[in-house]
């Protein structure tokens, strides 16, 4: 799990207007805050992809990050709701996509490929879902949100070929490049589940259960993987990446924006997700030295001005 779904853009109240115009600055702090920390997930799933095997990883993330979000939802609403019947096989659907699925793939691709790369490629996701509501769900799909499909698929691909998209027709993908799209296909499940599972639960109880069942699903082929030897022989480092993805990257970091959405709107809170990959690619330099080259930034620079267009808002004309 990376980070949340973008929430859905409504009208505003007057009252919302007002609220928005008032928000401290302690408020995009904590959305920034936030951003930042999810951004820092690929520097320290990159770091243990080096030395620990996908499942352990993933396992231990979120079971710190289980345990966290319990405590978290409790204090926030009072009481931690069951699990029934009814229920439970949508969330452990999220829990099967956005924990298990996509984190599997998010540490196997992370071996080889690099944060800032696997950053932007998974930054294309607003656009998959586009496609996905044209064909599926029938919503418009103008030719600006067309253009920003195209221009987020070729960003993309400028990426992954390193600045020459011809050559993926005699090379193809990487391993490491598929596991990432594999992260970009099962979070697009997720969050189309998502949006059926935030009618019908809060935001908390979604990612909390969803992590404690994501977690459940993990721990058999992360027990295959030497998950004892893992934990035993895990350093302080290792530690101290898994505690940042756990409580932090998933726990604070959901938390903090969860309160930008409450304070500014979701439209104005949404559009500080757009700073991830920014950020991934960012820290991806200053902390692991990865190389910023042409094809990247010009690729990134595709990938973001595609989701800007994708989910810019319809501005109604006045009669």
């Amino acid at each position: 799990m990376s980070t949340p779904q973008r929430p859905a853009t409504t009208a505003a109240s007057p009252e919302t207007q007002a609220t928005e115009e008032s928000a401290p600055f302690l408020v995009y702090a904590k959305l920034v805050g936030s951003v930042t920390l999810w951004g820092g997930t690929w520097i320290a799933g990159r770091y243990l992809a080096q030395h620990i095997t996908p499942f352990p990883a993933a396992f231990i993330r979120f079971a710190i990050a289980s345990i966290f979000l319990l405590w978290l939802t409790k204090r926030v609403e009072g009481r931690l709701p069951g699990l029934n019947r009814t229920n439970w096989l949508q969330l452990a659907l999220l829990g099967l996509t956005g924990v298990f699925a996509y984190n599997a793939f998010f540490f196997t691709g992370l071996q080889t490929t690099t944060a800032g790369r696997a950053a932007l490629i998974v930054a294309a996701i607003p656009a998959v879902l586009s496609v996905y509501s044209a064909i599926v769900l029938k919503e418009p799909f103008p030719p600006r949100k067309i253009a920003g499909v195209l221009l987020s698929f070729l960003g993309v691909a400028l990426i992954v070929s390193d600045g020459n998209p011809a050559a993926l027709f005699d090379q193809g993908l990487s391993r490491g490049d598929l596991a990432i799209f594999g992260c970009v296909a099962s979070w697009s499940v997720y969050t189309l589940a998502g949006r059926r599972a935030m009618t019908r639960f809060s935001p908390h109880t979604s990612v909390t259960w969803s992590c404690v069942l994501g977690s459940l699903f993990l721990l058999i082929p992360a027990l295959a993987n030497d998950l004892p030897q893992v934990t035993f022989h895990a350093g302080w480092l290792d530690w101290l990446c898994f505690i940042y993805l756990g409580v932090f990257a998933t726990g604070m970091a959901f938390s903090w924006y969860y309160e930008g959405v409450k304070a500014v709107g979701p439209s104005r809170a949404g559009v500080f997700i757009n700073l991830v990959p920014v950020t991934a690619v960012v820290l991806g330099f200053l902390i692991l030295g990865e190389p910023l080259s042409h094809s990247l930034l010009a690729g990134g620079g595709m990938v973001m001005a595609g989701v800007w267009l994708t989910n810019r808002p319809v501005k109604k004309r006045n009669c």
